[in-house]
């Protein structure tokens, strides 16, 4: 269902009315009564720390069970679209959009402060002393590696699956297709969606509320600005202004631009860190203390200090996993947008190993440099600084360091981007879950997301709300983790299907083409041979709509319900459909597809001097591009190989019975 009540709007109806109506009423209702919302959440949280740890404990250890399992099983081969797709964005792009819309800002935030504050603080014996330095390095990873990002990685792996290969809306209720089917475009699905719009709202408001006491207690510390309430909300519009503009730009000239900037920002201060810190000291710690992660990871995810009962599990780790979960829609979503055309073992791998990797160098760079300060230069103050003010850790650590001003600014620019960057991809999520899973939308429409966040951060950042605000998103993580387990269970029979249908066709056994002797001699003349869009196309027309409509019609003759889509003038290609009531159609089309030049060393003519592109009459299936081009074969062969892939879909269909 469609609203368009001008040029300037274009959303779904059941999902953008609900969602602005809630978020606005919860809104008011933390306006009115802060202190009373901050208890109730405040105690919701408590409630869930004291009785579902547990819970949050096992489902971050299924999830990351999961995600090893389909990286390495048979299903890892799997793309996140047709066959025939190839990845949008190269391999630097995308991992610099990973960081700027999943944690790029706690790196900035929490590289200094949280290490510190673990081997001050330990959830289990003395502070500051060896052990607590190391523990501290550890439970740093573990709360920001591997857990996390498989979290993010599963979601987003659900998303993009049912999305690019099943062509469904690119928005969470299609995660639940194969639980509820086409209930996914009633109420039940924009419920989803709704939900899911709420808690990135909330999510991102929460970030940029908080964050821009960061920057403002970054400025204050360098500039001497004031600390205030007006500094705060001016920079919170400054930030959603930038975003905006960066929404109108559009995924690649904005947030992709802004994410490899800020990349080599990133890159560029870690070297420098490294460099003028105790250079051997930090990769020996790095790598040890990574080790020690990896040695402990699963006794550590499952850890709940049963026997040793204390606040910290509470306070940190139960915190994180549920501020995880609760991100889960706007980050997998945003990942999932980003990672067309990648298989399944090289997504998962990818978005999980790599990211993690990066952040055990750079928690273990600039924690430990901070660690070493403390405990080795007498830097006690540091510690206190960051004790009392978590906001001013980086910039009191950087104070140690040579060129603290440069490194300063640096800070503060990418601080700054990272908060763009992050509010721009919040605000494109929000519009493709408002627009059914579409991005392609007036520039009002995504600049009207951006201003409902920075609304929503300053008007509770004056009011006090913001700590509301977070424990709300965070006790939303419960309910939202059940129906994940469920979208597992959902993805995981959608993937042994398409399993089966693979095994099917490298099992089947086809008869051999009847094609005369000569036939042979045909073919290497084709295959070294020139083709046009204009020769394609003729051939389409003549050979395989031939051959298609032979086959329908003996189907017919059969009691088989077959039709053939004429789409040559519109897309080039032609395509035979085979229905099979409740069981999967069977798709045989033919596309003409460009081709770059080849060599002309590897054609059979020279090349004419006006040919741009070479042009191929390529197969696809219901599943994607088969990567063989038919062109110049007779109306014997094109039915041969129809007859071949159909004969694979019904073994498909068989081996599900």
């Amino acid at each position: 269902m469609r609203f368009k009540p001008s040029q300037s709007f274009s959303v779904d109806s059941l999902t953008f009315f609900p969602a602005v109506i809630i978020l606005l009423s919860i809104v008011v209702a933390i306006l009115i009564l802060p202190e009373q919302s901050q208890q109730l959440f405040a105690s919701i949280q408590a409630t869930i720390v004291d009785t579902a740890s547990w819970f949050y404990v096992l489902v971050m250890g299924v999830v990351l069970t999961l995600v090893v399992v389909l990286a390495f099983s048979r299903f890892g081969e799997i793309k996140l679209g047709p066959d025939h797709s190839t990845p949008d964005y190269g391999y630097v792009s995308w991992f610099a959009m990973l960081f700027s819309a999943g944690i790029g800002i706690g790196l900035l935030f929490f590289g200094v402060a949280e290490p510190v504050m673990h081997y001050l603080s330990p959830p289990l014996g003395e502070g500051g002393n060896t052990e607590a330095a190391s523990q501290a390095l550890r439970l740093t990873f573990f709360h920001w590696g591997f857990n996390v990002w498989a979290t993010y990685a599963a979601v987003a792996m659900v998303l993009g699956y049912f999305a690019y290969r099943h062509n469904l809306p690119l928005t969470l209720r299609s995660a639940f297709y194969p639980l509820i089917g086409d209930r996914i475009f009633g109420p039940w699905g924009a419920a989803v969606d709704v939900f899911a719009i709420i808690c990135t709202t909330f999510g991102i408001a929460t970030s940029l509320g908080y964050g821009v006491l960061q920057i403002n207690a970054g400025i204050n510390y360098l500039f001497d600005v004031p600390v205030s309430d007006l500094v705060q909300v001016i920079l919170i519009f400054v930030i959603m202004a930038l975003a905006a503009v960066s929404v109108v730009m559009g995924l690649d000239a904005g947030i992709k631009r802004l994410s490899e900037i800020n990349t080599v920002l990133a890159v560029l201060l870690l070297g420098g860190v490294l460099i003028v810190g105790p250079t051997v000291l930090l990769l020996s710690g790095s790598l040890q203390n990574f080790g020690g992660y990896l040695a402990t990871l699963i006794p550590k995810t499952f850890n709940l200090y049963v026997y040793n009962p204390t606040d910290w599990l509470g306070g940190w780790t139960i915190f994180y996993w549920g501020w995880w979960i609760s991100w889960t829609p706007f980050v997998g979503l945003f990942v999932a947008r980003i990672s067309r055309g990648r298989t399944i073992r090289e997504f998962l791998i990818g978005v999980t190993i790599v990211p993690t990797l990066f952040i055990v160098l750079w928690m273990g760079i600039f924690g430990g440099s901070a660690i070493d300060l403390i405990a080795n230069q007498g830097a006690s103050g540091l510690g206190e600084a960051i004790q009392s003010n978590q906001a001013i850790g980086l910039f009191k650590f950087l104070d140690y360091l040579p060129g603290t001003q440069v490194l300063s600014m640096i800070c503060l620019v990418m601080i700054v981007i990272f908060f763009v960057t992050s509010a721009d991809s919040g605000a494109l999520v929000l519009n493709m879950l408002s627009a059914h899973g579409n991005d392609d939308t007036p520039a009002a429409q995504r600049v009207f997301w951006a201003m409902i966040i920075a609304v929503i951060a300053a008007t509770l950042l004056l009011a006090g709300g913001l700590g509301a605000l977070q424990t709300a998103t965070i006790a939303s993580a419960l309910p939202f983790s059940v129906a994940l387990l469920g979208a597992f269970w959902g993805l995981w029979r959608a993937l042994s299907v398409d399993g089966v249908k693979r095994d099917a066709a490298a099992i089947s056994v086809h008869p051999p083409s009847t094609a005369e002797s000569s036939d042979w001699r045909q073919r290497l003349d084709n295959l070294l041979t020139f083709s046009s869009q204009s020769s394609v196309i003729q051939f389409q027309r003549g050979v395989v709509a031939q051959a298609l409509a032979d086959f329908a019609r003996e189907l017919s003759r059969h009691h088989v319900d077959a039709s053939i889509e004429d789409c040559l003038s519109e897309a080039s290609s032609i395509r035979l459909v085979v229905t099979h009531g409740e069981e999967a159609d069977f798709v045989y089309e033919v596309r003409a597809h460009q081709q770059p030049l080849p060599d002309e060393s590897l054609m059979g003519e020279p090349l004419p001097s006006q040919a741009k592109e070479v042009w191929r009459a390529e197969v696809h299936l219901a599943e994607g591009g088969q990567d063989y081009d038919i062109m110049g074969w007779s109306k014997e062969q094109v039915l041969v190989d129809i007859l071949k892939q159909y004969e694979d879909h019904l073994h498909f269909l068989q081996q599900l019975r």
